[in-house]
């Protein structure tokens, strides 16, 4: 199978089940799952987030993401529990498309290792 092909298989896999568990019958989109991972990396699930505490916590599932990828490094977690991260390289510059298609990439990546899907 291709990899595009791969990809969007398992995007859409991994897009319905979490939606199933999170979406409140609603698909979520790549922003929400994003926000979901940057929870999961916190370890502190609240109902409610201030806005600057989920922009906070998409920055956190990004750098998370794209380290696997050499962008970003983990550096420590501060005092109330905050993963840090060290910019290792600067991104590209890349298109619109080309930065979903990287993020989906990545998000899959994730899950896989997390063993969420196959």
């Amino acid at each position: 199978m291709a990899r595009d092909e791969q990809l969007k298989q398992r995007w859409n896999v991994l897009t319905e089940k979490i939606s199933a568990r999170f979406g409140d019958g609603e698909k979520l989109d790549l922003e929400a799952i994003i926000y979901l991972i940057g929870v999961q990396e916190l370890g502190k699930i609240k109902k409610r987030y201030k806005k600057d505490d989920k922009i906070n916590l998409m920055h956190i599932a990004i750098c998370r993401l794209l380290e696997p990828y050499g962008y970003y490094e983990f550096d420590h977690f501060d005092k109330d529990g905050w993963p840090h991260y060290n910019v290792k390289e600067q991104l590209p510059p890349l298109k619109a498309g080309e930065q979903s298609v990287l993020m989906k990439e990545a998000i899959v990546h994730y899950f896989l290792e997390k063993k969420y899907i196959d």
